[in-house]
């Protein structure tokens, strides 16, 4: 943490900016009645539609040509107060404003059984409006300025001295302002420039368009149900509070309810513009992993019935690990430049078919033949039910006329060549919200800092001295890169893993490392580049007690562009193996279980091979491979009864695995020629694009795998001890969302051996068990209680294993537990094959405890006769780890 600025990127970042070479403008304080300083309250000049917020303190400024302006002040719970203001030539207009608490007006409700609440019209309202107001604006420009404020309140005592050994103190205010340029287009295209930007004292990027584009009329903000989703009535209760006017609409006060409260739920109020269900502002809370989040947003008119966001403020504040703090991010948008959808012009009377009726009038005349966009220009009164779905098929037919209708996401960002050498006086001309004064504080010591570290940092200190690093003791053992530039590297992997004891090579180190020669030429379009790699991959390994050594070398070239590549290559050599490809057992625990409990599950045979291999991705949603080995292989024993644990009832097993279908022959030295082909299909992918490069979006298209693996003993030397199979396999694996339910996470399989003439151990179908109380990567990824080996088989076979996860279920009930994080799971497992009994495992976790553990605890089944259980340990299941 050597750079405060580090920490407070945890969280997030926001928006604004001015760009006015005036001397003169407006200035002042926003208090309550009761004299207490409004923060962020929203100073808004009607003549100009443009404003700025004010800051934490109350303070606002303006910059503005001399003239006579019409300033509206208004903050969240205070009436709005338009003043008056003269700006004279070279000076400055001095004005503080009282704001008085804001009073509601209570619609007359006849209080009867079963009455309505007000709220939930206007809220079925709003939703049904929600996507008119997405696509509102064809496009739209603006310019925004973010503050970001950040402190660090709390760290544990054995490290808050090397904390301030390295500048950051607790409760010292860590600043990051910039301003960006930000153009929107439809259907979802997302351009930003970064003009500046101030980071405590040293260059670093922040960029605030992914809050930016973050919209409350869109399904989610960040994971988070939005009140105005098409689900919201599932997620949230609505009780109106009143009404008032602001200028010339009248806007109403809605308390947001959770159902269910927790994390990736809201709670507050959203006040809604009536007759045109639009949002006015929103005040809400929520949590997520574990931190709480305030944001507060105001709107204001950019344009005839259109109310774009102008004031954001989010406020995130946790602890984890014993580190906590607060960050304060403040943002503004103004020179709003907008482009109406000609589509959209116009838009009709919304009636809540629940409580109100259509007139028959207006019927009448829907029921004529008209398009679809004379439909929707229409001003006759619909249903919500009939607004949504006209809106629906609007959006469809947009998103077909696309180019490439599969790109359903672009976002483009930029930075200025002059960004991040703005100097202080740049910033002191364009900032819209003055700092505090702790803020100043904290940017005079960082700036201080800065020019200490550049002294520090001599001319000869260069980005390529660093890259040709030298060699260093352990780095053989850490991993390293050293590069000679032209794209030519050579390094060592991280070898620590490599250090491990099993029963067949006892103590047993390795190493490995690479060469790595990398070329990029650029594409057509001049954004993308062809990225060709030549890499070879050395490893060796040594057993100390089997004494013998083992290496292996992999040659490959590969060619990757935006969403399409290539790999081909050769491997070969004479090296140990898992019996199981897919590594069940990792070798540090069962070195674990070996030394401390004389259990070696691991179980591994000898393999000199050669292989040829090439692999296609034709898109991200296509991809095959390819692979033909040639390889004698033999049997292996324990050579190594070492232990810590010398208690005579256990020994260690023989390192033939025990199998319910399999004799001695499968284990046999044999040779093998093996062909397989692989297919790997995610239908339905669709794509996303950043700064010209596409990426994928694969969260509603199920990964889709089919393999053929043939042996062809006639291409051996000893044809009577070769493998003879034909062996396919398919598998399907995906995750759904269920609304407020949960979240379900699938992996089923099933194959058959066409024919089983001659298969042995290393070519039978294993799948992924686990005999120790340490549970693998993935909500759906292996078994939890099964042997490795026993139900491998040679004849087909069925495999699910299904994990589903509650957002409430029976200890989350409590909303304590929910708000730190804490997720429910529960899981089943099953496997058949021809030779097995039907084995099914059941089991329970606690998730995200700490943030970043699972706990399980669940049995194993045969023919539904107890078999064995226990408690798993894991990483939390939202962790991806590849």
């Amino acid at each position: 943490m050597k750079n405060p600025a580090a920490f407070s990127l945890l969280i997030l970042s926001f928006l604004f900016i001015s760009f006015s070479s005036f001397s003169q403008g407006i200035r002042g304080r926003v208090f309550s009645n009761d004299g207490e300083p409004l923060p962020y309250a929203s100073v808004f000049i009607r003549n100009l539609g443009d404003g700025v917020p004010a800051n934490d303190e109350g303070y606002y400024e303006m910059k503005l040509p001399e003239g006579i302006y019409d300033v509206y002040f208004q903050i969240l719970g205070y009436k709005s107060r338009i003043e008056t203001l003269v700006v004279k030539e070279g000076a400055w207009t001095d004005f503080d404003v009282r704001l008085e608490p804001q009073i509601y007006t209570l619609e007359q409700v006849e209080v009867r059984a079963g009455a309505e609440d007000p709220a939930l019209t206007i809220m079925r309202k709003a939703i049904s409006k929600a996507k008119y107001h997405r696509l509102q604006l064809q496009s739209y420009e603006m310019t925004v300025y973010l503050k970001g404020t950040g402190q660090l309140t709390d760290a544990p005592f054995f490290l808050k001295k090397t904390l301030e050994k390295d500048g950051l103190n607790l409760n010292e205010a860590y600043t990051s302002e910039s301003v960006s340029k930000i153009r929107f287009s439809l259907p979802d295209k997302l351009e930003e420039e970064v003009i500046s930007i101030r980071t405590n004292g040293d260059n670093q990027n922040t960029s605030p368009a992914p809050y930016i584009q973050t919209s409350f009329y869109e399904e989610k903000i960040n994971e988070i149900i939005s009140p105005l989703s098409r689900a919201a009535f599932q997620y949230y209760r609505f009780r109106y509070e009143g009404s008032f006017f602001d200028e010339d609409v009248m806007v109403n006060k809605i308390r947001v309810i959770p159902r269910s409260r927790g994390e990736r739920i809201f709670d507050g109020y959203i006040y809604i513009i009536e007759d045109l269900w639009a949002i006015h502002s929103l005040d809400l809370k929520s949590s997520l992993l574990g931190f709480q989040i305030e944001a507060k947003q105001q709107y204001a008119p950019v344009a005839e019935n259109v109310w774009m966001p102008f004031t954001h403020t989010y406020r995130f504040s946790g602890k984890i690990f014993g580190f906590a703090g607060e960050f304060n991010y403040l943002a503004s948008t103004r020179d709003y430049e907008v482009v109406l959808n000609p589509d959209l012009v116009q838009t009709p009377e919304i009636i809540d078919e629940k409580i109100e009726e259509k007139p028959q009038d207006a019927m009448a005349k829907e029921a004529e033949d008209l398009g679809l966009l004379e439909k929707l220009s229409s001003e006759t009164p619909k249903t919500r039910k009939e607004y949504r779905k006209l809106l629906n098929e609007y959006e469809k037919e947009m998103l077909q006329e696309q180019r490439e209708e599969e790109v359903i996401i672009e976002r483009n960002y930029t930075v200025d060549s002059l960004a991040k050498k703005r100097d202080l006086s740049y910033w002191d001309s364009i900032r819209p919200v003055p700092l505090t004064a702790k803020e100043i504080q904290g940017y005079e010591r960082d700036d201080s800092l800065a020019v200490v570290e550049a002294a520090k940092m001599s001319e000869v200190d260069s980005v390529a001295k660093k890259a040709r690093r030298k060699y260093r003791p352990l780095d053989f053992l850490n991993g390293a890169t050293y590069s000679f530039g032209k794209g030519r590297s050579i390094g060592f992997n991280q070898n620590w893993t490599k250090i491990s004891f099993n029963t067949v090579e006892g103590l047993k180190v390795g190493v490995s490392g690479f060469y790595r020669k990398a070329k990029e030429i650029p594409m057509a379009d001049s954004v993308n580049v062809f990225r060709k790699s030549f890499n070879i991959e050395p490893e060796l390994r040594y057993g100390f007690s089997s004494k013998r050594f083992y290496g292996k070398s992999t040659l490959r070239w590969s060619g990757t562009k935006p969403t399409s590549g290539y790999s081909y290559g050769l491997e070969g050599g004479r090296f140990i193996y898992q019996f199981n490809g897919g590594e069940p057992i990792n070798e540090q625990v069962n070195a674990l279980y070996s030394l401390l409990f004389r259990q070696n599950y691991m179980k591994l045979y000898e393999q000199s091979f050669g292989r040829a291999f090439w692999a296609h991705r034709v898109d991200y949603g296509f991809t095959y491979r390819v692979n033909f080995t040639y390889a004698q292989r033999n049997q292996l024993f324990n050579n190594s009864n070492y232990s810590f644990y010398n208690r005579g009832e256990r020994i260690y097993t023989p390192n033939r695995p025990e199998n319910v279908e399999t004799g001695n022959e499968a284990f046999q030295d044999h040779q093998i020629a093996k062909l397989q082909l692989g297919v790997e299909w995610r239908p339905g992918i669709k794509y996303g694009i950043r700064n010209g490069r596409k990426y994928p979006i694969s969260d509603r298209a199920p990964l889709i795998r089919f393999d053929y693996i043939k042996a062809i003993p006639q291409l051996t030397r000893q044809q009577d001890f070769a493998a003879d199979f034909d062996h396919i396999r398919v598998g399907v694996e995906h995750d759904y969302t269920f609304g407020i339910s949960g979240k379900f996470d699938f992996n089923v399989s099933a194959g058959t051996f066409l024919n089983s003439n001659r298969v042995y151990f290393p070519d039978f179908k294993h799948f992924g068990g686990n005999r120790t109380i340490f549970s693998n990567f993935g909500p759906a990824s292996n078994f939890r209680f099964m042997d490795y080996y026993k139900y491998s088989t040679s004849s087909s076979y069925l495999s699910g294993i299904f994990h589903y996860q509650f957002r409430k279920f029976l200890l989350t009930q409590l909303p304590m537990l929910r708000f730190s994080g804490v997720q429910e799971n529960v899981f089943l497992n099953y496997l058949k094959t021809e030779n097995s009994p039907h084995y099914v495992e059941v089991g329970y976790s606690l998730d995200n405890l700490f943030r970043i553990f699972r706990v399980e605890i669940g049995a194993g089944f045969e023919n539904g006769n107890y078999l064995r259980g226990g408690v798993r340990f894991g990483v939390a299941t939202f962790i991806q780890i590849q």
